[in-house]
């Protein structure tokens, strides 16, 4: 199916939400904006979203990024051994340094490890605008990022708290995007015609019968607020095409299961196709959003 656009071409901004491996189903989205030719305006990305969008915002297209990550992680004892290798805790912090984790990485080691080696350092060599969305710790704030060192702020993105030491960016220590703002849409006013949001928060998964354990309940109640805050801001103004792909099935760190995402999310290649076809028949109306 091909989107028909107008010859003004109006513009489209993308908005990248945060859910962990479920975020891999944003490389289809992708995917359906290439073979439709269409060059997104402007990309916010929050944790995952953060990942892919900035990889994308480099310009490498979304095939490239599929074949990336199916290759990353088809082997488990190379993952492992990656992640690692960015660790930064140690078992004996459990009884030096009390409630230490001896699991935490380091966000941008793991990003040096995972990334292609295409994404540039800064965000000024990227080829669409984009925004890295995070969480100022101390000032319990959202922090937008949108210049200097990208793989700092991409990092701080998704700085998940407990499995990700904070990042420090202008004696600031930031975490999780998706703490404050999962599905950054609201970022894109006046960037574009357009915004698409790409939700993957979704909610805890498993069998209902079982009690989940501790590390698993943190996950889960990270996901549970993400939905709540998500739905309190569709609930106030949401994008022009909202997309959710239905990998709810899985669960926040099943980036072992890349190709079933992947499988999972493909019907919304034709959803994104359908839906931006509908609102290029619409009349284009230039400047209708409030800057925020």
């Amino acid at each position: 199916m091909t989107a028909k656009r107008p010859s003004s071409e109006p513009s489209v901004a993308l908005a990248l939400g945060g859910g962990g491996a479920r975020g891999l189903s944003h490389i289809v989205v992708l995917e359906a904006f290439d073979e439709l030719g269409i060059k997104p305006a402007a990309i916010a990305g929050t944790s995952i979203g953060a990942i892919v969008g900035a990889a994308y915002a480099a310009g490498i297209p979304a095939k490239n990024l599929r074949r990336h990550v199916l290759d990353r992680f088809r082997d488990p004892t190379r993952v492992l051994s990656q992640l690692l290798e960015a660790r930064v805790g140690k078992i004996t912090d459990l009884f030096v340094k009390g409630l230490a984790n001896p699991v935490l990485v380091d966000a941008e080691k793991v990003l040096d490890l995972f990334w292609p080696k295409d994404v540039p350092d800064f965000f000024e060599d990227l080829e669409i605008p984009f925004i890295a969305i995070a969480t100022d710790y101390y000032a319990r704030c959202e922090t937008a990022i949108d210049s200097g060192p990208l793989v700092s702020a991409v990092a701080a993105s998704m700085a998940v708290p407990g499995l990700v030491r904070p990042v420090t960016i202008d004696g600031r220590f930031l975490i999780d995007g998706g703490v404050v703002n999962p599905l950054p849409f609201d970022r894109l006013a006046n960037r574009a015609q357009y915004v698409v949001a790409v939700d993957v928060a979704g909610g805890p998964a498993g069998d209902t019968s079982v009690r989940p354990e501790p590390f698993e309940a943190m996950l889960g109640a990270t996901q549970i607020m993400q939905g709540a805050i998500v739905a309190e801001k569709l609930a106030v103004r949401g994008p022009d095409l909202l997309i959710r792909p239905d990998v709810e099935r899985y669960r926040v760190l099943d980036f072992l299961k890349t190709k079933a995402i992947l499988h999972a999310a493909e019907p919304c290649r034709e959803e994104v196709k359908r839906g931006l076809a509908a609102l290029f028949e619409k009349p284009v109306t230039v400047a209708r959003r409030k800057k925020t």
